[in-house]
């Protein structure tokens, strides 16, 4: 049986994580906090160029897995982040380049999150998907708007929603 991958709980392992990144690698800090901080799945973050990113305020993009369209303010922090990391980049180039200078691939993405998240601890089943199910997971406990996420997320119905986000198994473990 396959394992699913877990949301990263809590902030302040957020917050490890993205620091044992950025003592790594810029490029792998900002793959991570794009990650945590949009929801998109990591093919869609994979697959962004620089000019989708460079002097913009939302990011644009049709959803691989669901051909829907998904716009998104790019809050100050990752602009920040953006705007750092591009400054050398032209506008053609992937967004997240490996070290053969190709498109990164969701494997390299795999083996770089799951190195530095063993490296601050956190031992529940982590994946690529771990980043856009934290940033559900701390955007529901921050505003409580099941709708919401599920629009985000491009859901069906909330309980796919909440149980994506690890919610139900909590709220089933906080009960005994």
């Amino acid at each position: 049986m396959k394992q699913t991958v877990e949301p990263i709980r809590s902030k302040q392992q957020i917050k490890q994580v993205e620091e044992y990144l950025a003592k790594k690698s810029k490029r792998n800090r900002l793959l991570f906090v794009l990650g945590t901080n949009s929801g998109l799945r990591v093919s869609d973050i994979l697959n962004l160029n620089v000019s989708d990113v460079r002097n913009k305020t939302h990011i644009e993009i049709k959803e691989q897995k669901t051909n829907k369209f998904k716009k998104f303010p790019i809050n100050d922090k990752l602009k920040k982040l953006i705007q750092e990391f591009i400054k050398d980049k032209e506008d053609d180039e992937p967004l997240f380049l490996s070290q053969k200078q190709k498109r990164l691939d969701r494997s390299q993405a795999y083996r770089m999150l799951n190195e530095a998240c063993k490296a601050v601890g956190i031992t529940v089943n982590i994946g690529t998907h771990s980043m856009r199910k934290s940033f559900g997971y701390h955007h529901y406990k921050q505003f409580k708007d099941v709708a919401m996420l599920q629009m985000i997320f491009n859901h069906s119905n909330p309980k796919i929603t909440l149980r994506y986000i690890g919610i139900e198994q909590d709220e089933i473990d906080n009960s005994y």
